[in-house]
């Protein structure tokens, strides 16, 4: 998308009123009127995560969970937003760069949660189940934030922040690139099931390569969002279809909206 200003337009941007009187065209900006701000409308975050195991659940794998080969879409943005989270915002996973070799293996765990039987449950009976999960993963995952455009979802406490920011994503980027350096987080990232926490998490280590050497992986249909419309909105399943990793990156495809 490309904006063109060619009049004068007087913008209030913290307090102070300036005059735009230019022509400019990027494709990373928009001019908002009537609010009175000058916003860049996305902002680029990346981190990197590693750890011993990870599950990123095809649903087609029933009772017996089987990863896919790379993180899914909604997984990449639950990742971001457990380091800093914020319903004003929206982050929108752009890629994953896979930088260990792919290696499955077999998982079993004694599964005590809601999808036992009635009788297991009222017991207190668990059960073992299997999982197919991948081993020894490390990923660098991008994305871009800009400001969510569904407002009437929003709690009250997000539309006063929001309100009071001049550009929300400029806002996250800043706040989540602090957060990352400091290893703070919303809560514990986790490589799929929470069981699997990362033995890192923080700002891109330069000595971390992309696997550009693993070949080309074919994903028929892969899980993209569960709430498609984005905060508070039903279950709602996307899925994107033929994906591609290759040379070791997944592209997201670029979705209209949140998803």
């Amino acid at each position: 998308m490309t904006i063109t200003i060619l009049t004068l337009y007087n913008v209030k941007v913290n307090s102070f009123s300036i005059i735009v009187n230019a022509t400019r065209q990027d494709s990373n900006y928009a001019v908002y009127f009537g609010g009175g701000s000058l916003l860049e409308t996305t902002y680029p975050i990346a981190m990197e995560i590693a750890g011993s195991t990870a599950l990123w659940t095809r649903p087609d794998s029933g009772d017996c969970p089987t990863s896919y080969p790379a993180p899914t879409y909604s997984a990449v943005k639950g990742i971001f937003e457990s380091i800093l989270w914020g319903p004003a915002v929206e982050v929108i996973p752009t890629k994953v760069e896979i930088c260990k070799p792919v290696q499955y293996h077999s998982y079993v765990t004694n599964y005590g949660g809601p999808l036992r039987s009635n009788k297991a449950c009222a017991n207190g009976s668990n059960y073992q189940l299997l999982a197919t999960v991948l081993t020894d993963v490390c990923y660098k995952i991008f994305a871009d934030v800009k400001p969510n455009r569904e407002k009437q979802m929003l709690p009250d406490s997000a539309l006063r922040w929001d309100a009071k920011t001049t550009s929300p994503g400029h806002a996250y980027q800043a706040i989540f690139n602090r957060r990352l350096k400091r290893g703070q987080c919303y809560s514990i990232p986790v490589l799929g099931w929470k069981e699997f926490t990362p033995q890192y998490f923080g700002p891109l280590r330069d000595d971390t390569r992309v696997l550009d050497s693993m070949e080309i992986i074919n994903i028929p249909s892969m899980l993209r969002m569960v709430f498609g419309g984005g905060y508070r909105s039903p279950v709602t399943f996307v899925f994107d279809q033929e994906v591609v990793v290759s040379k070791g990156c997944l592209v997201y495809e670029k979705g209209d909206g949140y998803a």
